[in-house]
């Protein structure tokens, strides 16, 4: 369970890069190190009460229903599944984006087969069952993090220059600053996705908390640190870094084999990342066909490997279709339409405190009410702030993204939704 935290949330420093670059490097450090207390531990903190108390294989989907009922679960579910679109879609772009480290010069047609062949294999990975995705993520968690490892290591002795400086980047406009409160939120978000397995997840009530707890840390470490060493090395400027620059940098500072070794481990990230959010989001679609708020064949399980083969293979699919813009374009519009989720799930913890409070809780956020509060506060002006730096455009296609979900409530949903929903509270 904390290797997939790992790659719901994280996979390491890569795709971070372009932070630097919209921030300023002191600014993007101290990002990464205030973020993930105010708005990963929060969230973190939050949703492991929630999987204390309904450790349910459709994870904030029945949470969501508990507290509101089926419209807005229905609404949660579709919207996480339409903004995994793009979130998931990101990694198989950011795949060929490492790649090109070896072959520069690749025309579309390579990228576009070299995607679809990128997501066939994990997708094939994940019909065959969640155990084997599971030990597939621990397995590449290390081998994404070994290179990050020998990276920082390396990179300490050949220090020259102060990583802070300069605090922030001089004419930054609005744009600028939403793309990069976007990058950081989006490479700290994702504390509620693994819920969505909690039904396959033995002691489903324990086990979430302490996995989120080991991973955070972990995460915090993979992204300061070597950030950190590559800007003090002073191996390329700050206001020259891009998405896929890491490598490039740990070749300047060790030579052919680190530069290879990290190059390696940022496509062995990008395929633990795709593999667990597959594995995770692709359990909405089935979700929501189980309750008949969608076609009923998204909900057909293996015969041999008892997993959500139909729901895997159509959003696996749509990953593949999405994969076809640049990670620049996607990133923005990821955190936006990840913001209404997780603004819902966040007043679906608040109101079964209020409303709820016989309802069994084996782990709660300390504090009472006012701590439950207080978990809730900075993530939504996190998301708040990353809303209102989004540019028109994206905004707009939030907007656009989020009329969907009425939409195809209005579409899909059966009386029998409303019936399941009833008899689920």
């Amino acid at each position: 369970m904390a290797a997939i935290f790992f790659f719901n949330v994280s996979g390491g420093p890569y795709g971070i890069e372009d932070t630097v670059a919209s921030f300023g490097p002191g600014m993007t450090l101290v990002l990464l190190l205030l973020t993930p207390v105010l708005w990963s531990l929060p969230v973190a903190l939050a949703m492991s009460e929630l999987a204390a108390a309904m450790p349910d294989a459709g994870g904030y989907v029945t949470w969501t229903r508990r507290a509101f009922g089926p419209f807005w679960s229905f609404q949660v579910g579709w919207w996480s599944w339409v903004d995994s679109f793009v979130d998931v879609a990101v990694y198989p772009a950011l795949f060929v984006e490492y790649a090109r480290f070896w072959h520069p010069t690749m025309t579309q047609l390579e990228r576009w087969l070299l995607v679809v062949a990128f997501i066939a294999v994990l997708a094939a990975l994940n019909v065959i069952g969640v155990r084997p995705t599971g030990r597939a993520a621990v397995v590449l968690a290390v081998a994404a993090l070994l290179p990050i490892a020998a990276f920082a290591l390396v990179g300490v002795g050949t220090a020259r220059v102060s990583p802070w400086t300069p605090l922030v980047r001089e004419g930054q406009g609005v744009e600028a600053l939403g793309l990069g409160l976007a990058v950081v939120m989006w490479n700290y978000s994702g504390w509620d996705t693994p819920a969505t397995v909690l039904g396959e997840t033995r002691a489903p009530e324990r086990t979430f908390r302490l996995a989120a707890l080991l991973a955070l840390p972990l995460m915090t470490a993979g992204y300061v640190v070597p950030v950190g060493v590559a800007l003090a090395s002073g191996a390329i400027a700050w206001d020259a870094w891009t998405t896929g620059i890491l490598p490039t940098i740990a070749h300047q500072i060790g030579g052919d084999w680190l530069g290879h070794a990290v190059a390696a481990g940022a496509v062995v990230s990008t395929a633990g990342l795709f593999m667990s959010l597959l594995l995770t989001n692709s359990r909405l679609p089935y979700v929501l066909a189980r309750d008949r708020a969608m076609p009923a064949w998204l909900g057909i399980v293996h015969r041999r490997f008892g997993t959500p083969w139909v729901a895997v293979v159509a959003s696996a699919a749509l990953y593949a279709i999405f994969a076809g813009f640049s990670f620049k374009e996607l990133i923005v519009l990821n955190v936006w339409l990840y913001s209404l989720s997780l603004l819902v799930e966040l007043a679906a913890f608040l109101w079964l405190r209020v409303h709820e409070p016989a309802l069994p809780r084996p782990w709660r956020v300390p504090g009472g009410f006012g701590g439950a509060v207080a978990v809730v506060v900075f993530p939504a002006l996190f998301m708040l702030a990353a809303l209102a730096t989004a540019g028109w455009l994206n905004t707009l296609a939030g907007v656009v993204a989020a009329i969907t979900g009425p939409v195809a409530w209005r579409a899909f949903a059966r009386r029998g939704a409303l019936e399941v929903g009833k008899g689920r509270t």
